[in-house]
């Protein structure tokens, strides 16, 4: 059992995500995210799509991610081509029931045409296995993968073009610091141009 929360108080717990987020300020390369930033730009650029998934938790973080993109996050502007591979709950049971768990993001994959964008992968062990198959049906499609991980990076870190991993092991630390990596990114983004 988890004693983590046990004593502790909110002052701290919020002390401690505070640390974590200076730790992979010096730890994540800041040059990562900017080939990511510049790879969605190009993809959107080129009329192509992101597509976003996550397992849990994150994939209230790709639904977020597909949100403040189609919608807005600061800006007032046309919306960019995101599909988040989470979004559709008849796919997502029929499947998983009548087929199977692991391949719930890589069936939706493998029906989009080749070098047809950018898949954001969420994942905090990195081994998640549904999004395993999607970063592999994504590198047969010629489909550029960015992963968010934390802990090693897990399975996902070598099937990534591009991986941003948190140096922790703590699934809610982590996404924390994956929603500050992606809030960015959606700030960046609003001031591309797209023809």
């Amino acid at each position: 059992m988890n004693e983590d929360f046990k004593d502790l108080d909110f002052k701290t717990y919020l002390l401690e995500s505070a640390e974590l987020l200076t730790k992979s300020a010096d730890s994540i390369d800041s040059s990562s995210i900017e080939k990511a930033i510049k790879e969605i730009s190009k993809a959107f650029q080129n009329k192509k799509a992101l597509y976003v998934c996550g397992n849990g938790g994150s994939a209230a973080d790709a639904n977020h991610i597909h949100a403040e993109l189609v919608g807005r996050f600061e800006l007032n502007r046309n919306p960019f081509n995101v599909i988040s591979l989470v979004a559709n709950p008849a796919f997502l049971t029929a499947w998983s029931n009548d087929e199977d768990y692991d391949s719930i993001f890589s069936r939706q994959i493998e029906s989009f045409p080749d070098n047809s964008g950018v898949l954001l992968a969420i994942s905090t062990s990195g081994n998640s296995s549904n999004i395993i198959s999607a970063a592999r049906a994504s590198r047969r499609k010629n489909i550029i993968v960015i992963s968010l991980t934390g802990s090693d990076g897990g399975d996902l870190k070598p099937l990534s073009d591009i991986n941003i991993n948190v140096p922790s092991n703590k699934t809610a630390k982590i996404q924390q610091v994956h929603e500050s990596i992606y809030h960015y990114i959606c700030g960046k983004l609003e001031f591309i141009k797209i023809k």
